[in-house]
């Protein structure tokens, strides 16, 4: 599990393709304090730590998470969000997140404002998936929170420390994000349907 908050960035350095699988190849300020088989969150989708080399760590991503997330247009020097799982005596700093990537959004719009940023987001609602005012989002694995909820849109707006210590600095009109909605209103979406 983990909280939304995100612990570092990471470099992609180097990108292996086989069969349907992407191997993603990082480094990160603590690659060597990474275990093999530890789960750890890469713009909000969580893979397995599968091998480490000096500072540099592997993970793979299956057909599966290529399709719904936007690790596939993954290019070298690229910057990743990350969060290495919450222990279990830590803080709960963001919202509760899985690391389980629901679908993709489109940025429509990126604002500055007097200190801040606010970002629109707009994603495919065949999916089922719904957004509240002032609700949570993860957005490539930051917690935020909604404002300008709309059917098939929402803002977020980001301080200047998220913008500075994320890749959101990096987020522009046509860039496209991970989205991964709160869980509870998941859990009511689908009562609801039923």
């Amino acid at each position: 599990m983990f909280t939304g908050i995100i612990e570092a960035l990471g470099k992609v350095e180097k990108l292996e393709t086989e069969q349907d699988n992407l191997h993603i190849y990082c480094s990160c300020s603590f690659a060597t304090e990474l275990k093999i088989d530890q789960s750890l969150a890469h713009n909000g989708v969580c893979l397995t730590v599968v091998a480490i080399k000096n500072n540099i760590y592997k993970v793979t991503a299956i057909k599966e998470t290529l399709d719904k997330t936007n690790l596939s247009s993954l290019k070298i020097n690229d910057v990743v969000n990350l969060e290495r799982c919450m222990p279990a005596n830590g803080r709960f700093d963001g919202h509760i997140v899985q690391g389980h990537v629901d679908q993709t959004a489109t940025c429509i719009e990126r604002k500055e404002l007097n200190g801040s940023w606010m970002f629109t987001f707009k994603y495919d609602t065949k999916k089922g998936n719904v957004t509240v005012e002032k609700g949570s989002i993860t957005i490539n694995g930051v917690s935020l929170t909604v404002v300008n909820s709309k059917d098939d849109s929402f803002s977020v707006c980001i301080i200047p420390y998220t913008h500075e210590h994320t890749n959101f600095k990096n987020i522009k009109e046509g860039t496209i994000v991970n989205l991964e909605f709160d869980i509870v209103g998941k859990y009511v979406a689908r009562l609801l349907n039923k």
